[in-house]
């Protein structure tokens, strides 16, 4: 625990069993249970998460990696979490980082943390593909300009939730493909959620997962309409269902939306 908060960490994974065990044996004590959810794996992902000690949930069909997540937050929540911290478990992301991830959000500093690439100028000589970064760099200044932010990227897969944030965002409308970390963003500022950062180093390499350039293309082209989704439920002239939130209130914020009937 940190500050007297349940600590868990969920690890959305498919076919993660060659890297999966070096994630998970660099997580911290403070963790107070790990929760792998895998979707629907062809490998022995889930023989090596049990063996590993880890809570289980596997799906029965692939969902894809949004559909993941909304299960690895309901498994969380349903178990106690005040903190959840999601990472990848293609060790990409350094798990030595999650107790200071999760100190941002459990010392009420921060509703949402996140690992950033793009800090610290390490994403090249991690071997991020120069595309990939120049994506992300432009579509990280468009997303910053419609929503009126200042992150540093927006596509990280290492972060950490409040309890009362993720309860509060409209997860089940998000996207079940990658596209959904992206829009769990947008609803965070939209909400005027408290949005932290750290540099976190990342590594490239062949069993690291990514997707490929068509993919990419498609996920870009979402981004572009979830920025600009989001920039009009700030100023309520648009309410996408993405930006239907179930409260007015968020931590005695009032959310910037108007509420009703969808459009």
């Amino acid at each position: 625990m940190i500050n007297q908060k349940r600590i868990v960490v969920v690890l959305p994974a498919y076919n993660a069993e060659k890297t999966l065990e070096a994630t998970v044996r660099e997580l911290p004590d403070v963790v107070d249970e790990r929760i792998l959810v895998d979707d629907y794996s062809s490998d022995a992902t889930v023989e090596t998460a049990r063996r590993l000690g880890l809570t289980v949930a596997v799906h029965e069909r692939n969902r894809g990696y949004g559909g993941n997540q909304k299960t690895c937050y309901a498994q969380a929540l349903a178990r106690g979490a005040d903190v959840v911290v999601m990472i990848h478990p293609d060790y990409q992301y350094s798990p030595l980082l999650v107790t200071a991830l999760a100190s941002m959000v459990a010392y009420d500093v921060y509703d949402l943390a996140l690992g950033s690439r793009i800090l610290g100028g390490h994403a090249l000589r991690g071997g991020m593909p120069r595309y990939k970064y120049f994506s992300n760099r432009a579509l990280t200044i468009f997303q910053n300009v419609l929503m009126g932010a200042h992150l540093s990227e927006y596509h990280t897969g290492f972060r950490a939730y409040s309890k009362e944030l993720l309860t509060a965002l409209p997860l089940e409308s998000n996207s079940e493909d990658f596209l959904f970390d992206n829009q769990v963003l947008a609803q965070a500022l939209v909400v005027g959620a408290r949005i932290g950062e750290i540099s976190c180093p990342t590594k490239y390499f062949p069993e690291a997962s990514s997707i490929n350039l068509r993919r990419s293309l498609v996920y870009g082209l979402g981004v572009v309409r979830t920025a600009i989704e989001g920039r009009l439920a700030r100023h309520n002239l648009y309410r996408s269902p993405v930006f239907q939130f179930a409260q007015s209130r968020f931590k005695g914020r009032t959310v910037p939306v108007a509420f009703g009937p969808r459009v």
